[in-house]
């Protein structure tokens, strides 16, 4: 008598790989959180599994139920199909060791400044620092990294943008940090009027209007408010440059990304000395500026 024939269960390492072959055939974006089909598999196969990280490798042998398999599947379909960050299918994004509530109200927190803010901003920042400023916040990322990392400064978390804010302040009640960081709806400096601060952070719009028009299909799910940024992409950072000198203190230090701005930035500003630190992590296009420079460069 014959044995019936049962097919085992795909484990969690064999969806990882099937998962990233997937993703590499179909050329999708990466980007928003991962920068290879192998970490995005993972992420992707983990959170459908109910998986942490922290099991690592040791959960690549487990095997996936059919529900499991088939709520992978689906994401990955989502994902392949119509070029959704994988952050907005999974309402997560990990940054600077924080895990954040995600949607597309607000960018997928990719930036390298997480490093400078888990870096204490060494060397730059120089005493104690009592009042941090994050312009264009979105999810909070940048704001409540810096309030976990500068344990007795308040954060002030301002964006233009009352749906971003929403998401701002989810994650600021889920990390518990609402006595320390404030949440508000402003222009730039608009509702900021006589706040100074030892740090001013921002991960502002930077894309050319150029440039909007090659980005890959990923990025229309995002806040086009939080991505564009006139014609060479520099209407915010000019924004920033025009008030930040009154809100720093004289010791003070303004830090802002802007990717592929750079150079445009450089020829805009020929005599700010801008200071570029090196990411270990990668990326770059993350400038830093004193605050007496600043000031300098406002009396030409």
């Amino acid at each position: 008598m014959r044995g019936l024939s049962h097919t085992a269960p795909e484990t969690v390492g064999a969806a990882i790989e099937r998962c990233a072959r997937a993703l590499a055939r179909a050329r999708v974006h990466f980007g928003h959180g991962t920068d290879n089909a192998l970490d995005e598999a993972a992420e992707l196969v983990f959170f459908a599994a109910g998986l942490a990280h922290a099991e690592g490798r040791s959960a690549y042998r487990k095997p996936l139920d059919t529900r499991r398999g088939a709520r992978i599947d689906a994401l990955l379909e989502e994902r392949i199909g119509r070029r959704v960050p994988l952050a907005y299918l999974t309402n997560r994004a990990f940054f600077a060791g924080l895990e954040l509530y995600v949607d597309e109200r607000v960018l997928v927190p990719r930036s390298p400044i997480a490093e400078l803010i888990v870096n204490r901003f060494s060397p730059w920042a120089s005493g104690r620092v009592r009042a941090i400023l994050d312009i264009g916040t979105g999810s909070g990322a940048i704001a409540l990294a810096s309030a976990r990392a500068f344990p007795r400064a308040r954060v002030d978390a301002v964006d233009i943008s009352a749906a971003a804010l929403a998401v701002c302040r989810r994650n600021v009640r889920r990390l518990k940090l609402g006595r320390r960081v404030q949440v508000r709806r402003s222009d730039h400096f608009s509702a900021l009027a006589g706040r100074r601060y030892d740090i001013i952070v921002s991960n502002p719009p930077y894309v050319g209007r150029a440039e909007m028009r090659t980005l890959p299909r990923e990025y229309r799910h995002e806040p086009r408010m939080a991505l564009a940024s006139g014609a060479d992409g520099l209407d915010s950072v000019r924004a920033i440059f025009s008030a930040a000198p009154q809100h720093l203190v004289d010791d003070g230090i303004l830090v802002v990304e802007v990717g592929n701005t750079e150079a445009a930035l450089m020829r805009a500003f020929p005599r700010l000395p801008f200071m570029w630190p090196e990411i270990a992590m990668g990326g770059g296009g993350v400038f830093v500026l004193r605050a007496q420079d600043l000031r300098r460069a406002q009396e030409f």
